[in-house]
């Protein structure tokens, strides 16, 4: 039993308005046209509250036929804030016009006159893609309300309960140690922190102890004094004292030398130090939350780590997991970082194509959030409308796209659709293509040109015998 496919309800817009009749006849039940000339779309204040396609007659956009009054017409129709997706009819063998309606930001493009076995397709393909594109604004919507802590973003398990524990610990002042390889987003997680504090009407602090000299580490966590050294010209305080009833970020705590990590200590237990060159003593209030990538009770194990300093750093130890462990994230941080570059760079960017995201989810992500975020807004740079293709991504992630299923062009799949439901409705109308012509709505002598170029000829021996000595030789497949 055949399930029935909903309503499709498509705008014409074409000057030519005659053409709606029988256009609409043609495409038949399945859809339903209304059509309108192209000066009276200002008064259409949502194309989307009663329509699920646009169909636009470039070539009848103007009287004069010029192709850039309706070129024109989709880029206000994209400006909008919420628009349906747009079939465009053109010439066949204007190349020209059909990158620049695609790269204007049309859905599809069909050649004039169309098929209208073709035409249903294309309509039928763009209408889900609109209500796909219903959904995610859904899912993002509820992605923002049950799925994001400050700039952290996740609906997997893990993330859930990591946001939650993050808000447990956020009013309390106790220190923090977060622990994940690099491009997790672990300066994001302390940003979360802070700002869930009661500290967060202050900025937050941070500082990377990463690669730098320690005595240049030194002077900017605790400043100097005047004549401290040749070069100290003036007073200047360092991040601790910056950070006073504030919270201090150190990034790459496991980096900070053996020289520095007492001075360390004894802020986190006496919470005052002293600046370079002075003996006076400057007590502070600060939080202190500390991050890094290496394993800190290794480092203990081998040395290059105060025991009693990890112990003090590490009262609520927060894990952030690669995500290549969270995988069921991937396609919501992505297009939360499609939709960022795209306002940024302002770009009609909106989707990924099925194959890029696929080449997106099954990356392992070695470089994790940072590196997918590096890799979408590379992608939307080079995006030429509003869908991001696979050619768009970055190398490493399109040498696992060279998989047959990927190598499908538009036409192959036009032509797999067409063989399947020819071959459906020859087989439900008994084999007769009189019968079979007039349940698909085209012409006879159209059908027998598609038996041949799909090679549907092929299944006569499929027919049973008792059934093909009751075809007219005239109505046979070959």
């Amino acid at each position: 039993m055949l399930v029935s496919e909903p309503i499709v309800h498509v705008c014409f817009l074409s000057q030519d308005i005659g053409f709606a009749d029988p256009l609409a006849r043609a495409l038949g039940k399945e859809f339903t046209t209304r059509a309108s000339s192209e000066s009276q779309l200002d008064g259409l204040t949502d194309l989307r509250e009663w329509c699920d396609v646009v169909l636009l007659d470039l070539r009848a956009t103007s009287n004069q036929g010029d192709y850039q009054v309706g070129l024109h017409l989709i880029s206000e129709i994209c400006k909008r804030p919420t628009y349906p997706p747009i079939v465009a009819l053109c010439d066949e063998g204007n190349g020209q016009v059909i990158l620049n309606a695609i790269e204007r930001g049309a859905y599809d493009t069909i050649t004039n006159p169309p098929n209208m076995m073709e035409l249903r397709l294309v309509l039928r393909r763009s209408h889900k893609s609109h209500l796909a594109e219903r959904e995610v604004e859904r899912l993002k919507a509820a992605a923002r309300g049950n799925g994001r802590l400050h700039e952290l973003m996740g609906t997997s398990v893990v993330m859930q309960d990591l946001f939650a524990l993050a808000q447990k610990i956020a009013p309390c002042d106790v220190n923090v140690l977060i622990t994940g390889e690099t491009g997790t987003g672990k300066e994001l997680l302390a940003r979360a922190i802070h700002h869930m504090s009661s500290r967060s009407a202050r900025p937050l602090v941070a500082f990377s102890c990463a690669n730098l000299p320690e005595t240049l580490v030194e002077d900017e966590l605790f400043g100097h004094e005047k004549g401290a050294f040749t070069g100290a010209l003036t007073m200047r305080r360092g991040r601790v004292e910056s950070a006073d009833q504030s919270t201090l970020f150190l990034d790459e705590i496991g980096d900070l030398g053996l020289g520095l990590q007492p001075k360390l200590l004894r802020i986190l237990q006496e919470r005052s130090f002293e600046r370079l060159g002075s003996n006076n003593t400057v007590n502070v209030n600060i939080r202190i939350i500390c991050a890094t990538n290496r394993d800190l009770s290794a480092l203990v194990q081998q040395g290059k780590f105060r025991e009693d300093l990890f112990y003090r750093l590490n009262v609520v130890q927060m894990h952030l997991p690669p995500l290549r462990e969270r995988r069921d994230d991937i396609p919501l941080l992505a297009q939360h970082f499609l939709d960022k570059s795209a306002e940024q760079f302002q770009k009609n960017t909106k989707r990924f194509s099925q194959q890029a995201l696929h080449a997106i989810e099954e990356y392992a992500w070695p470089g994790n959030v940072r590196e997918l975020q590096n890799a979408v807004q590379r992608a939307v740079v080079l995006s030429e409308g509003p869908t991001v293709e696979v050619r768009h991504l970055p190398a490493a992630l399109r040498q696992g796209c060279d998989a047959p299923e990927f190598n499908h062009c538009y036409e192959e799949e036009v032509r797999e659709f067409k063989r399947r439901l020819v071959v459906r409705t020859l087989r439900e109308c008994g084999w007769r293509k009189a019968e079979s012509a007039r349940a698909l709505g085209i012409a006879r002598g159209y059908l027998h040109r598609l038996i041949n170029q799909l090679g549907i000829h092929e299944l006569q021996e499929e027919v049973p015998v008792a059934v093909q000595a009751q075809i007219p030789p005239s109505a046979r497949l070959n």
